[in-house]
């Protein structure tokens, strides 16, 4: 187990509008084609499960689930790529399940870069099942890039 998951200072909380341009420079950090700020700003406005990792008070990391219908999506899950690597992105990821179930979700769904092989590794290890292909799904240097969508039963 990494250090950074003993650290005393490790918090995962949910997140509020004042931690939005924090989220943000993560985000821009690891993303090539980063969501908005008004893009998080609406998800905590709507509700959605908006968590952060912190270090120190220094947001490293963060997640958005929506729940609805028996049915949860988990949105965006980021970890700063100086952080990567330590079991944060894995600790996010079970903090989400949980909350899915208490929540009385019957199955979580999210899609993930084809390229991302880190993070198939990461939902696989967890016991995510790929359920099939979105074409052209994300924006991409050279154009577009498949998603796969990938489903964990709470059932």
């Amino acid at each position: 187990m990494s250090a950074i998951l003993k650290d005393p200072l490790l918090q995962i909380r949910p997140m509020r509008t004042a931690d939005v341009e924090a989220v943000m420079v993560v985000e821009q950090a690891a993303y090539d084609f980063p969501w908005t700020a008004g893009i998080f700003r609406d998800c905590l406005r709507v509700g959605y499960c908006c968590w952060v990792v912190a270090l120190d008070q220094r947001i490293i990391g963060y997640a958005i689930m929506s729940v609805a219908a028996g049915e949860a999506h988990i949105l965006n899950v980021c970890i700063h790529p100086e952080m990567q690597g330590h079991g944060l992105g894995r600790r996010l990821m079970q903090r989400f399940i949980t909350l899915a179930r208490e929540r009385s979700a019957d199955t979580i769904f999210l899609e993930v870069r084809d390229s991302n092989k880190a993070a198939i590794h990461l939902y696989d290890t967890l016991g995510f099942n790929e359920v099939g292909r979105r074409r052209g799904y994300y924006p991409a240097a050279g154009g577009r890039e498949d998603a796969i969508v990938l489903a964990f039963s709470l059932c």
